[in-house]
């Protein structure tokens, strides 16, 4: 695959994930579903930690793409660089966003970024009937994904902090 594959990926992930169900919740609801503010909270200090962490992995796929010298700063784990797992990085990157966009669906208005203090119809059928947050469990697939399309230490640093936050904002 070309240079720019990942960064449209990401491009297009981030549109269809995030920005276009956002849009569809408060177009719908009349509520802003990004419940994340501007607070010394946990769980809004873990929606800035995650906010950074897709901020860079925007901003190193966007730079390799138009620098390609900038592949050997980012350490790569040649142990990793194998075709194999570079399908099925692919196939996960895939999958996983097929996956993500279902399990909105099926929350239809209740889809929320973070924790919302209003309530709303708790989903219990579908994807969420197989996993109790399949949303994490999509992006976690797609953190792994990116890892096996290309690895390095930017990659392998962004699943672990990525995941990481996942497990505590859930907890919270």
């Amino acid at each position: 695959m070309d240079r720019y594959t990942l960064l449209t990926y990401l491009i297009v992930y981030l549109t269809v994930a995030f920005v276009l169900p956002t849009y569809r919740v408060w177009k719908r609801t009349g509520l802003n579903p990004v419940t994340f503010g501007g607070t010394d909270s946990a769980h809004d200090y873990v929606g800035m930690l995650f906010k950074m962490v897709m901020l860079i992995l925007l901003l190193a796929t966007g730079a390799r793409a138009l620098l390609p010298a900038v592949d050997e700063y980012l350490i790569p784990i040649s142990w990793l660089e194998i075709d194999l797992f570079r399908y099925v990085g692919y196939a996960l990157l895939l999958a996983s966003l097929v996956w993500v966009v279902t399990a909105q669906v099926q929350m239809a208005d209740s889809w929320r970024i973070g924790i919302d203090s209003s309530k709303t119809q708790l989903a219990s059928t579908g994807l969420f009937g197989v996993s109790r947050n399949p949303i994490f469990l999509g992006m976690v697939g797609t953190l792994l994904g990116l890892l096996l399309v290309l690895p390095n230490a930017l990659t392998l640093t962004i699943f672990a902090l990525g995941f990481a936050l996942m497990q505590i904002q859930v907890r919270l």
